[in-house]
């Protein structure tokens, strides 16, 4: 057994629902990625915010609490990003090149 997922599929039984498959995987995991990021700068934002009209030292504390979480929270999403575009580019490269006849 390879150690692919994909590796029990013979080349020749992949066909372009197989390749639109995989450019769509792409595009979610491109998505995923913009969410993160979008998560991250919303509570870094928040946090600055928090932090800038705190009243109380609570609030000032969930402030401070919020930065580091939406730095986090962005790492880990382009990470992640790193991991599956890798793991989608293996597939991808496992598969034949179509050829086009006219």
């Amino acid at each position: 057994m390879g150690s692919s997922p994909y590796s029990k599929f013979d080349n020749t039984e992949l066909i372009l629902r197989d390749e639109l498959a995989i450019d769509r995987t792409i595009l979610a995991n491109e998505r995923t990625l913009l969410a993160y990021l979008r998560s991250g700068v919303s509570l870094i934002i928040a946090g600055v915010s928090m932090m800038h009209f705190a009243q109380t030292g609570w609030f000032w504390g969930v402030g401070v609490f919020c930065i580091p979480t939406g730095v986090i929270t962005g790492i880990f999403g382009v990470v992640r990003y790193r991991i599956i575009s890798k793991s989608i580019q293996v597939v991808r490269m496992q598969l034949p090149r179509m050829q086009i006849s006219n």
